[in-house]
């Protein structure tokens, strides 16, 4: 008797041990996801002057860091070409200057965001990424087209020539991530005419004859 309850403890001792061990077996493979790029913090922008027309982004579809990026490197580039076309009221400002200044400072950089630029209409669209890159380009001088905040733009687009003159090479996407956002806010403030700030005159001398003081000649 006692060796076959000895036997039969043995063997739940055997099958717990059993049901305990790991199995072994191959892992599913996971596919790699592509890493997108995350958003940055929204930064508050004053309220838009009302009743002008404000230019709508370039806003692209599933970027990945690199790839937000060069969207930010082009974004400029785009933005200081209306400029350089559009603000040459203002010598000052020195836009045409300014943007002949990149293309030879930071010439490298901007080949690799054009490149990086056409990857993504590639990976991202099945056919015509070519054309969809084109039509990228129009969409992108098109969102910095403004006549109604064209004096804020052109000073905005001048700080950033102004900012990329003093970068390092190597540095535009640092100066593109900056200065986009400011661009993008100069386009919906339109300050109020420097010849409409005038303060109320005094009140105007009373000049009128006293006419109770005439006396008739006689």
């Amino acid at each position: 008797m006692r060796s076959i309850l000895w036997l039969a403890l043995m063997g739940m001792l055997v099958t717990g041990t059993a049901d305990a061990a790991p199995r072994k077996g191959k892992r599913p493979v996971r596919k790699p996801i592509a890493k997108t790029a995350t958003r940055p913090p929204v930064k508050p922008q004053p309220p838009a002057t009302p009743g002008i027309m404000v230019p709508k982004p370039v806003i692209l579809s599933r970027p990945t860091p690199a790839e937000a990026r060069a969207h930010a490197v082009w974004t400029l580039r785009a933005a200081l070409n209306v400029a350089a076309l559009q603000c040459q009221y203002s010598p000052f400002l020195r836009t045409v200057d300014n943007y002949n200044q990149m293309l030879r400072k930071h010439g490298d950089e901007l080949t690799a965001a054009q490149s990086a630029m056409l990857g993504h209409f590639n990976r991202t669209i099945r056919k015509g990424g070519a054309a969809a890159f084109d039509r990228y380009n129009t969409r992108s001088y098109n969102s910095f087209s403004t006549l109604d905040a064209q004096y804020n733009f052109c000073w905005v687009a001048g700080q950033s020539g102004l900012a990329l003159r003093m970068a390092a090479v190597g540095n535009m996407a640092q100066v593109a991530e900056q200065m986009v956002p400011e661009l993008r806010s100069a386009l919906s403030q339109v300050p109020a005419a420097a010849g409409l700030n005038v303060p109320p005159l005094p009140p105007w001398p009373d000049v009128r004859p006293d006419l109770a003081a005439i006396t008739p000649e006689g």
